[in-house]
């Protein structure tokens, strides 16, 4: 069973302009385990979509399949109407998807200012050449500068990455996705570990890049809280499917949702 909301907005997002990121029977299956079983859904500019669901839903597996990080078992991935299911991550990302991992995906023994100057030389298309001379690239320096204020990293620039707590990880993998500059923003559970006082930092950006209007945004995340401030669109998975999609307030109160999101009660609805 699968609940759409009345969200007006959305539709008129819909009716306005084709979706950039589509799935069309998404599936992926280790050994007899299907993790994402025929999800279709699909996602617009200048919205921000919030996948929820229980531990094991298949949420992350989702996001690597859109992403590239793992091949589908069948069904299709789009960017703006291309098939790209064959494409690798790498290559997903030079057309614009922009992915931040649960886990942070950091260059360790580098710089914090390092990490983001290596986005900010890809996305210019020079490559990720560790040896350049800084001084050769006065402006590449000073839009990693910029990223790294935005997410309040600027006094630790010349800091080892693998030194950084935690929650500054995380913030600095925001930083090098906000230096690659893509279409589509992809968070996975981005305040996971971090402490009260860093989580308002995060979400302000995602705030800032939601507002601008012309990108897509699809987050994970299991605090309900943030989801209701940020999302315009509600996806539900579990078990691999995807159960509801639609209009938050909806979606929450729907029975279906509540019963996925807790973990009981719902096979008999898939």
């Amino acid at each position: 069973m699968q609940m759409t909301g009345n969200s007006s907005a959305l539709a008129q997002v819909a009716n306005r302009e084709p979706p950039v990121l589509s799935s069309e029977g998404l599936t992926i299956r280790f050994g007899g385990h299907v993790a994402v079983n025929n999800v279709t859904a699909d996602f617009y500019p200048g919205t921000l979509t919030a996948i929820v669901g229980p531990n094991g839903a298949g949420k992350t597996t989702y996001f690597n399949l859109l992403s590239g990080q793992l091949p589908a078992t069948s069904g299709s991935v789009r960017l703006y109407g291309e098939d790209i299911t064959l494409l690798s991550a790498p290559e997903r990302t030079r057309r614009g998807i922009g992915r931040a991992f649960q886990l942070t995906n950091l260059f360790p023994n580098l710089s914090v200012l390092e990490n983001v100057r290596l986005a900010v030389q890809s996305r210019a298309g020079l490559g990720l050449n560790l040896f350049s001379l800084w001084s050769d690239h006065r402006e590449i320096i000073e839009k990693a500068e910029h990223f790294l204020h935005r997410v309040a990293l600027a006094e630790r620039r010349h800091e080892i990455a693998a030194a950084l707590s935690h929650g500054d990880k995380r913030k600095l993998e925001v930083a090098i996705l906000l230096a690659l500059e893509p279409d589509i923003f992809m968070f996975d559970e981005p305040t996971a570990g971090m402490s009260v006082d860093e989580v308002p930092v995060v979400l302000e950006l995602i705030h800032h890049i939601k507002a601008q209007g012309d990108k897509t945004i699809l987050l994970v995340e299991h605090k309900m809280d943030v989801v209701r401030s940020l999302a315009d669109r509600i996806i539900v998975l579990h078990n691999g499917y995807l159960v509801a999609d639609g209009d938050p307030a909806e979606a929450m109160a729907s029975p279906i949702v509540q019963e996925a999101y807790l973990g009981v009660g719902v096979a008999e609805h898939v």
